[in-house]
């Protein structure tokens, strides 16, 4: 089986993770289960068959080393699990557009991309001959998503948008991907026991029990540069939308919600601690009231999603799928192109990967 060659956008914790799981289980037998994946053969693809070829980031002190250094770098706090090897891959700057907030300039040691080519990133893709772009931009980078899709579909390679800005749910921007006859999948990576799936699947739970829903909402806090930079809230507008839309997308009418971060908690590092409320009414009008608490690791409960997903990307360029995929994206995003039940999103996916479903 070939390799997938793979580069990545943002050098951050959710790339660590992503990084050290690849080593950490790329030793996993077809027969063993590993906590995050689908699957461990997944389409006939396996962890170890993941290369990472390419890097892009915009801090000065990451620029330029390897990078199995480059994502120990601070501000970086994912937690070490794994001892990754050289990986002969150095990270290389890039245009900055608005990938980094005002406030966020110091934390992200930028470079003075004043010289930077912008025609640099789809270069660099096409001469490490990248076949699929992982996009990990902070949140709030409409521009610079979309400079990177773009560049994506210039260096002939797939993409996964991790992030809030809608590529693969947007017609516009997938017909883009189409066109060029390539995969595009999105939008906003949904963890494996994270935030939204809880909500979703306490949710459906009522709904499915006869319940009415009155109210709810999700606050999170968490402590590193992802929270730091959502505390500007000009940059949460599609984030709110793509986590709201999780939610309220499997209820039949409309209720009072709000959801999304809630604050900057610098201590909590790359913990992430979210509390649900939801209010509704049982038989006999008789008020039903949960509230929860979720604590997890905030970057290594995403990164078997992307593992999955970047396998998912390999298969649809081996079928020659161009634009976006629909069954993988409604089991792994907040906001793909068709919401449907968890439950339903995972037999779509099953099927797609048996060949049953076309995208």
């Amino acid at each position: 089986m070939p390799e997938i060659r793979v580069a990545v956008v943002g050098v951050g914790n959710s790339a660590c993770a992503l990084i050290q799981g690849t080593e950490y289980y790329k030793n996993a037998k077809d027969d063993t289960t590993v906590p995050g994946l689908m699957h461990v053969n997944y389409g006939g693809y396996r962890i170890n068959d993941i290369k990472f070829v390419a890097a892009f980031e915009v801090n000065k002190a990451k620029i330029g080393k390897d990078l199995s250094e480059a994502i120990w770098v601070k501000p970086n706090a994912c937690e070490k699990f794994a001892d990754v090897p050289n990986l002969g891959v150095k990270v290389s700057p890039a245009p900055i557009l608005d990938g980094v907030a005002p406030h966020m300039r110091e934390t992200f040691n930028v470079y003075d991309d004043s010289k930077t080519d912008k025609t640099s990133v789809a270069k660099v893709l096409k001469e490490a001959k990248a076949e699929i772009l992982v996009n990990y931009l902070p949140v709030g980078s409409h521009e610079a998503t979309r400079y990177y899709a773009q560049c994506a579909i210039d260096a002939g390679c797939a993409m996964v948008n991790c992030m809030p800005e809608f590529i693969g749910s947007n017609p516009e921007e997938s017909k883009k991907f189409e066109e060029a006859g390539l995969p595009i999948l999105g939008d906003d990576i949904k963890s494996q026991v994270g935030a939204t799936i809880l909500h979703r699947t306490l949710v459906r739970l009522c709904l499915d029990r006869g319940v009415i829903v009155d109210e709810t909402y999700q606050l999170n806090l968490g402590g590193d540069t992802d929270f730091q930079n959502m505390t500007e809230e000009g940059r949460l507008k599609s984030k709110r939308i793509s986590k709201t839309e999780a939610v309220t997308s499997l209820v039949p009418y409309s209720l009072p919600t709000r959801i999304g971060p809630s604050d900057y908690v610098p201590f909590l590092k790359n913990k992430k601690i979210c509390y649900i409320s939801l209010k509704g009414r049982k038989f006999g009008d008789r008020p039903i009231n949960m509230s929860v608490k979720l604590e997890v690791e905030d970057s290594p409960n995403s990164a078997g999603v992307v593992i999955d997903l970047i396998r998912a990307a390999k298969i649809a360029l081996d079928r020659k799928i161009a634009g976006a995929l629909i069954s993988m994206p409604s089991y792994a995003f907040k906001h793909p192109p068709v919401q449907v039940p968890d439950t339903q999103a995972r037999q779509w996916t099953e099927d797609w990967i048996a060949g049953k479903r076309e995208r």
